[in-house]
């Protein structure tokens, strides 16, 4: 029953396809230089994404008999894009490239190589000379996203397919 056990682990993992970042020499390897071929393509995220954005409110005054009040109050929204979420393709901008998460109105987010890096990863976009963290546009709303977001990038899985076709024919040999 062990062997069993071992040998389904193995067959498992075997048929699993390893995390590679997604880079140029990818797209190239396997034609990836159009939206038909990158629709067909999953891409999951290498790290967790958190946007954040918060509204703040609050007002000044004072009662009937005198008592000073000071009123506020905050609301903070966050959306949280876990490690290896997958996500799909949405559309080209220019060099960089659209990623899908979640039905609806604006939820995609853009990725794109980074000026100066050889590593060739498409990384998170976003405006990151805000306090606040990197600004992005999600969901028809701005958020911000955490400085740690920024080190995440789009991934593809990739497998490696190997067939062999043997074919054996012992001899028998010779004899006068």
């Amino acid at each position: 029953m062990k062997y069993v056990l071992f040998l389904f682990v193995g067959l498992f993992l075997v048929s699993c396809g390893t995390p590679v970042p997604l880079t140029d020499s990818i797209r190239k390897e396997f034609g990836l230089d159009n939206e038909q071929a990158m629709a067909k393509v999953q891409f999951k995220t290498s790290a967790t994404i958190i946007l954040e954005r918060s509204k703040e409110s609050g007002n000044q005054g004072t009662t009937s008999d005198g008592t000073l009040i000071q009123n506020s109050s905050k609301e903070q929204d966050r959306i949280i894009i876990p490690i290896g979420t997958d996500c799909v393709f949405e559309s080209f901008d220019g060099e960089n490239i659209v990623v899908r998460f979640e039905p609806g109105v604006g939820h995609t987010i853009s990725f794109g190589q980074r000026a100066g890096q050889s590593s060739g990863k498409y990384y998170l976009l976003a405006d990151w000379t805000k306090k606040e963290g990197g600004e992005i546009e999600y969901a028809n709303s701005t958020y911000y996203a955490t400085t740690s977001s920024g080190t995440a990038y789009i991934q593809v899985i990739k497998k490696k397919l190997q067939k062999t076709k043997r074919k054996d024919r012992v001899v028998k040999g010779m004899k006068v």
